[in-house]
C-alpha cells in the first residue's frame, strides 16, 4: 500500500494505482469522459486534470501513477481554470442537440458542463459536421456529437473481442468509424450505448420514446439466457420501454447481452397475453375463467397417466411448483422442464449446476469447453472468459474446445475435434491438452447443451465428470465441473423435480 494525501486527506491505496483512483478513495469526485473502470486507460479527454505537488502543470489523473507521500490537489484555481478550458474545447464542435437528444437527462457532457464548464465560449468558428455511421439496427449514431473519448473502440476490442470500430484521420478531422459500412457482429453491441458519455451512440429501437425522468425503474433478472444478468426494467405507465444492466460484479459486472436488452419489443408486438381456446378447429381468444373451465372439463375423469405437463424455459420457480402440485393432485407423474431433450444425472445437484460460479472463471488457469459456444449461448459469461484470457498479469489461460469447429469465441481456443471419441483420447492422455489440464492448479471443465441434448448426452456428461476428477478439477477447495445451461428456469425446474 502507498500513502498519499488528497486535498489534505491521507489515504492508502494499492501500489500501481492512478491518481484518479487515489482521489476516489478519498471521496473526491473527479470528472472524466474517456476513463472507464473496466477499460484500458486512454487519457485523451483531459477532463480529469489535477494538480500534484512538485509538478509545473496539471496532470491527467487517470494515467498518472501515484508515489509514496504524493500530495494531490483537486480543487485549486489552476485545476478549475484547466477544467473550464477543457470543457470549452470539447464544446467547440458539439451541437446544441440537447432538446432532441436521447441522452438528455443522463448525459455526462451535460452534467459536467453544468458542474465544471464556463458560461461562455471564445470560439466563433462554424462547428464541424460528421457523417453518421451505419452500425446496424440496434445502435443509432449521431457522430457530430462524438467527443472522441474512444470508449466504444476500447470496449469492442477489449471486452467484446470484436474490433470493428476505430479512428481515422487526426486532429479536428478525427472520426470514429467501423471502416466498412455493416452491422456490428458482437452479441454485446448494446453496451456501446451505455458507455458512450454523450449522445453519439444511442438505442435505435428506443429513439425518441421517452426521457429518463419519465420512467419508473424496477430491478429484475434477465431470463433470455441462464446467466442471471442483473437488469433494470424501465417503464412508462404499463409499457416497458427500455432494459439496461445493473452492476453486479458476481454475475455480469455491468454488461448485458443484446438479446436481453432489446427483448422489450416482445412485450408490445405479437405477444401472447391472453388464453386461446380451439373452437370448431379454430383458435378463439377467451377469458381466464373460460380457459380454466375448459381445462377442467377436458381433465374431468381423465386418468392421471394420460396427463402431462411441460414447463417453459422462462417459467419462474413458483409457477413450476404450482404446476407440479396440480399434476400431483391429478395423479400424474408426467412432468418435465426439459423440452429440448437434454439429459442430466439428477442424483447429485453438482452434476447439473455451474459449480464455480461466474467469478470462478477468473480463478481458473485452464479451461475445456465441451459442446458449447458461450459467445452465442451466454455472451456475458463469454466476456468473463475473454477477460480472464487477456489478463496478462496472471500468465496465460489455455482454452480448448470440443465441438463447434468454426466458432469464433473472441479468444484463442484450441479446437480438439468433435465427438465423444475426443473426450476418450483426452482422458487417455493421447492429446497434449490433457497434460495442460493436469498441470493446472484450478482446471475447469464446462459442459454445454450441445453435448447434453445428444442421444448419448448422459454418457458425455459422465465422461466429462470423470475427466474433471482425473485432472484434479474437483477437490475440497475447488469444484471445476460446470454445466452451462441455456434456459433461465432449468436449474430451478431440476431442483423442484
Amino acid at each position: 500500500m502507498v500513502k498519499v494525501t488528497v486535498d489534505g486527506i491521507p489515504v492508502e491505496v494499492a501500489a500501481g494505482s492512478s491518481a484518479l483512483q487515489a482521489c476516489e478513495a478519498a471521496g473526491k469526485e473527479i470528472p472524466r469522459f474517456c476513463y472507464h473502470e473496466r477499460l484500458s486507460v486512454a487519457g485523451n479527454c483531459r477532463m480529469c486534470l489535477v494538480e500534484v505537488s512538485g509538478g509545473r502543470k496539471p496532470v491527467a489523473s487517470c494515467g498518472f501513477p501515484i508515489g509514496e507521500g504524493m500530495q494531490i490537489f483537486t480543487d485549486t484555481e489552476v485545476v478549475r481554470r484547466a477544467r473550464r478550458a477543457v470543457m470549452e474545447f470539447l464544446l467547440i464542435n458539439h451541437p446544441l442537440d440537447c432538446p432532441i437528444c436521447d441522452q438528455g437527462g443522463e448525459c455526462d457532457l451535460q452534467d459536467q458542463a453544468f458542474g465544471y464548464g464556463a458560461d461562455h465560449s471564445r470560439y466563433r468558428e462554424n462547428k464541424r459536421a460528421v457523417t453518421d455511421k451505419y452500425l446496424g439496427p440496434l445502435v443509432k449514431t449521431v457522430m457530430t456529437r462524438c467527443i472522441q473519448c474512444t470508449r466504444c473502440i476500447r470496449f469492442s476490442t477489449e471486452v467484446a473481442g470484436v474490433p470493428e470500430l476505430g479512428g481515422v484521420s487526426r486532429g479536428e478531422n478525427l472520426e470514429i468509424t467501423n471502416y466498412v459500412e455493416k452491422a456490428l457482429t458482437s452479441e454485446l453491441s448494446g453496451n456501446l450505448i451505455d458507455i458512450c458519455p454523450v449522445g453519439a451512440l444511442t438505442s435505435q429501437p428506443y429513439a425518441f420514446s421517452a426521457r429518463p425522468w419519465e420512467l419508473r425503474r424496477t430491478d429484475s433478472i434477465d431470463v433470455c439466457d441462464a446467466v442471471g444478468t442483473n437488469i433494470v426494467m424501465q417503464a412508462r405507465g404499463a409499457s416497458v420501454l427500455r432494459i439496461v444492466p445493473r452492476i453486479n460484479d458476481e454475475v455480469n459486472e455491468e454488461w448485458l447481452a443484446d438479446k436481453g436488452r432489446f427483448v422489450v419489443d416482445g412485450f408490445r408486438r405479437r405477444r401472447l397475453d391472453r388464453p386461446w381456446i380451439r373452437v370448431d378447429g379454430k383458435l378463439q381468444p377467451a377469458g381466464w375463467q373460460d380457459a380454466f373451465a375448459t381445462i377442467a372439463t377436458r381433465l374431468k375423469g381423465m386418468p392421471g397417466e394420460r396427463i402431462g405437463a411441460i414447463a417453459g424455459d422462462m417459467c419462474d420457480a413458483e409457477s413450476m411448483m404450482a404446476l407440479k402440485d396440480l399434476m400431483t393432485a391429478l395423479g400424474s407423474p408426467n412432468i418435465d422442464c426439459r423440452q429440448d431433450g437434454a439429459q442430466y444425472d439428477l442424483s447429485r445437484r453438482d452434476f447439473y449446476t455451474f459449480n464455480t460460479g461466474i467469478t470462478g472463471i477468473e480463478e481458473a488457469d485452464a479451461l475445456l469447453i465441451v459442446g458449447s459456444i458461450p459467445r452465442q449461448e451466454a455472451p456475458v459469461l463469454n466476456a468473463r472468459i475473454r477477460k480472464r484470457f487477456v489478463d496478462a498479469g496472471r500468465g496465460g489461460f489455455p482454452i480448448a474446445m470440443i465441438g463447434a469447429p468454426n466458432a469464433d469465441p473472441t479468444y484463442a481456443a484450441e479446437v480438439l475435434g468433435e465427438g465423444p471419441d475426443v473426450l476418450a483420447r483426452l482422458a487417455a492422455g493421447a492429446l497434449p491438452f490433457a497434460e495442460v489440464l493436469k498441470n493446472a492448479k484450478k482446471p475447469m471443465v464446462m459442459v454445454g447443451h450441445g453435448a447434453l441434448t445428444r442421444p448419448d448426452g448422459q454418457a458425455i456428461a459422465h465422461a466429462c465428470w470423470e475427466l474433471a476428477v482425473q485432472v484434479g478439477a474437483i477437490g475440497t477447495d475447488w469444484h471445476g465441473f460446470n454445466v452451462l445451461h441455456t434456459a433461465a428456469s432449468r436449474v430451478a425446474g431440476l431442483d423442484l423435480g
